[in-house]
């Protein structure tokens, strides 16, 4: 194996050296193109290969989304309505205050 490896080019950068071959693909990669990940270097196309393959399944991700725009709109509502009880206690200020003679 090592012999192998030392005979042996990147597949994606072909004037470097291979340091390290992808045990999912078996292809050889220099430094720059594995990444450690679990203990073991894995090139980057694997990586994402085995990312894609642990996410829900689309079904149960769109599920997730009635929830998040639900609790979108109750936030957007209650922000709301703070702002406006706000301006309203703002616009109670009797003119006095604003004018600067509740100050002398």
């Amino acid at each position: 194996m090592s012999a192998m490896l030392a005979k042996s080019h990147c597949t994606i950068h072909f004037d470097r050296a291979a340091s390290a071959r992808c045990p999912a693909c078996r292809r050889f990669f220099c430094g720059e193109c594995v990444t450690e990940h679990g203990g073991r270097l894995v090139c980057a196309s694997c990586l994402g290969a085995q990312a894609e393959a642990r996410k829900p399944p689309l079904r149960r991700r769109i599920a997730l989304y009635p929830a998040s725009w639900l609790q979108g709109g109750l936030a957007l509502f209650l922000v709301w309505v703070l702002f406006y009880y706000f301006a309203r206690f703002l616009a109670e200020i009797p003119d006095a205050f604003h004018d600067g003679t509740i100050w002398e």
